[in-house]
């Protein structure tokens, strides 16, 4: 009874901020100071760890090919390929998770506790338009770009590996790359990173929102809305 309870509060949650989404005044400047916290202050962090992923990928599937087939010549293609559909979206977005989610879960949680959402209330504003739908569009819009751009930076630094390290060509790896993926996968790395990132907001929300008092709830609150965005993130991957 408790986990359809919270379920259905989050889908609850959920419908309310897509409906308040398209719903006037809307909150340019809150929405444009939480996209530069979503997107501009994580695309360093998550630059560097796709990097080192890419890296790994690319380095692991040609020593085990060589070992099953003695030949590697078919890895930039296998690589790009694990890039563009798994690797840069879910590892940028699960990072996402870690840093923005955290952060507003506590954000929203502190807010619980000290009694500003119960503020909100009694002003006649719906927390959900001034709290969750700027940080629904930021994370929604921070997913896509940060998904598409660590997509490319992967290719490019497996293209380096390829080359500095395995022995390939850069133009090899290009026509291999091109044999493999299309456009249109980069696309769909996108359009996950867009539902992978709407959910981190969603769950952050949720949890702040059922916060209990103290610091154990604030805690709390941040731990459970890490890991259900986590465990989220995999199943929408999946599905």
């Amino acid at each position: 009874i408790k986990a359809l309870n919270s379920l259905g509060g989050f889908v609850d949650l959920a419908i309310s901020t897509l409906g308040n989404t398209m719903v006037p005044p809307f909150r340019i400047k809150d929405t444009l100071k939480q996209t530069y916290f979503v997107a501009n202050q994580s695309l360093f962090i998550i630059i560097f760890c796709v990097c080192f992923a890419a890296a790994v990928t690319i380095i692991e599937a040609s020593y085990h090919m060589k070992i099953v087939i003695q030949n590697d010549s078919m890895v930039p293609g296998f690589a790009a390929l694990l890039i563009l559909r798994e690797l840069g979206a879910v590892v940028s977005c699960l990072l996402l998770t870690s840093r923005v989610g955290a952060g507003m879960a506590a954000e929203v949680a502190l807010m619980k506790i000290t009694e500003q959402i119960e503020a909100y209330k009694m002003l006649g504003m719906n927390p959900i338009r001034y709290i969750v739908v700027p940080r629904f569009l930021a994370c929604t819009f921070g997913g896509l770009t940060l998904s598409i751009i660590a997509n490319v930076v992967c290719l490019y630094c497996a293209m380096l590996v390829s080359t500095l390290k395995l022995g390939h060509t850069a133009g090899s790896f290009v026509s291999a790359v091109g044999a493999f993926v299309s456009f249109k996968d980069l696309v769909f790395a996108g359009i996950k990173g867009m539902c992978f990132g709407a959910v981190i907001p969603l769950f952050s929300c949720y949890y702040g929102f059922k916060c209990k008092e103290g610091a154990e709830g604030v805690g709390l609150a941040t731990t459970n809305s890490v890991v259900a965005t986590s465990v989220s993130i995999l199943m929408i991957d999946f599905v």
